[in-house]
Parts: C-alpha cells; structure tokens; sequence
C-alpha cells in the first residue's frame, strides 16, 4: 500500500486532504528522515490500520532500521506520557504537578537517532493526543536543538493531515457504506 492508494481510498469531500498528502509528502521544511519519521509515528497515532500500512509502505523505506524504531517508539511512549501529563496538567490539585512521573522512559534518553527528530516525532504524537504540556515542553527541546518554526510547523501539518485522513476512513467505515471506494 502507498500514499498514492490511500489517496484513492478517500471520498470527494475529502479532496483537501488528498492534495495535502501529496505537497506535505515532500515537504521541503524537514529532512526526509525527519518528514518520514513524522508520518510514521503521527500513523501509528492515529490507530487506523489502513493509513499506518500506507504510511509504513511509502515512507518506511526511507528510514533505517534504527529510524523507524525510533518513530515507532515515540509514538509507543508518548501514548503513555500523553496521557499521564495531561492528567496532571488538567485536573485541579497541584500536588500531582509535583509528585514523580515514576513512569519508565528510557527510550527518550537513547531514541537511537538525533535527539531533535526524536523530540519532533514526540511533539507530533503529543499533538494528536491533545497533551499541551507535551507539546510544549517537545515544541521548546527541538527548537533549542536548531529547528525552525517552519519546520516545526510542517511537522504539525503532516499530523494534521493524517490524523485528518484516519478520521475520515473510520468515519467512511462506521457509516458502512464504502464510499470512498466508489470516489
């Protein structure tokens, strides 16, 4: 499977989405470790099993065996951080803000690829999740770490689109009918 048949595979009203899959595939703002990584691990993310085979068709392939565990990694600890984070930004007592995470989270220290890619896949992972503190504290390490806003921003845009994309075929399957198949 590949972007180009997931394209397909979305209704007419999706056609905004199938024309961000193509710029955004080849967005210059991020390296291509850093754009396929990002694709990956927003996919994994966005827990639809049509978009993480496509994406992982296209864009595996541009990654060395290290790069793709890493993206597959951010997504894996950022399901956790994501929500053990926002609990504790969202609910009112502040003594959780100061109790320890007491959370394992090795793979941050040792992702296995620059530490700036690793951040970026965390940040986009953090933003499909909704963890603000997340974002946050992912969006300040990779800007300190020589990334622009523009590429940060491009990161965004890809987990937009894809999550985007995802919602739209579980959406196409819940109502049964195999819409986009016809489009």
């Amino acid at each position: 499977m590949s972007i180009e048949s997931l394209k397909q595979r979305l209704p007419e009203y999706a056609k905004d989405q199938r024309l961000n899959l193509s710029s955004l595939a080849a967005e210059p703002a991020l390296t291509e470790q850093q754009r396929a990584g990002t694709f990956i691990a927003s996919a994994l993310a966005s827990r639809n099993a049509e978009v993480l085979a496509a994406v992982i068709g296209e864009f595996g392939p541009k990654l060395s065996p290290e790069a793709l565990e890493a993206a597959k990694a951010a997504a894996s600890i950022m399901a956790m951080n994501n929500v053990y984070y926002r609990f504790t930004h969202l609910v009112s007592a502040p003594e959780y803000r100061t109790l320890p995470a007491k959370l394992r989270m090795n793979v941050m220290a040792k992702p296995g690829v620059d530490k700036v890619d690793f951040e970026l896949w965390s940040l986009a992972v953090s933003a499909i999740n909704g963890c603000g503190t997340c974002m946050d504290s992912h969006e300040k390490i990779a800007r300190q770490h020589g990334l622009s806003p523009e590429a940060v921003q491009a990161a965004v845009r890809i987990v937009a689109v894809v999550h985007a994309v995802a919602a739209t075929l579980d959406g196409e399957a819940a109502i049964g009918g195999d819409r986009a198949a016809a489009a």
